[in-house]
C-alpha cells in the first residue's frame, strides 16, 4: 500500500512520509516520488510549493469527507 493509502486509512502517522521518502531514494524504483507515496499532481504542488503541512491538511480534507 502506498504513503497516501495507508495515512488515509489511519494506519500510520503523517510523519511517516519521512520513512517512504527514505526508502524510494535507497530503492531501484524507476516511478516517481509522487507515484511511489501515491500522491495526485495537485497534492504533489501543494507540497513542494507549500510545506508538509499543507499536505497533510488537504489529505486530511480528504480523509473526513
Amino acid at each position: 500500500m502506498k504513503f497516501k493509502e495507508r495515512y488515509l486509512s489511519g494506519e500510520i502517522p503523517f510523519e511517516e512520509i519521512d520513512i517512504y521518502i527514505e526508502k524510494w531514494g535507497n530503492s531501484d524504483e524507476t516511478c516517481t516520488l509522487r507515484a511511489y507515496l501515491g500522491l495526485s499532481e495537485e497534492e504533489e504542488d501543494v507540497w513542494i510549493s507549500d510545506s508538509d503541512e499543507a499536505l497533510m491538511e488537504l489529505l486530511d480534507r480528504q480523509r473526513q469527507g
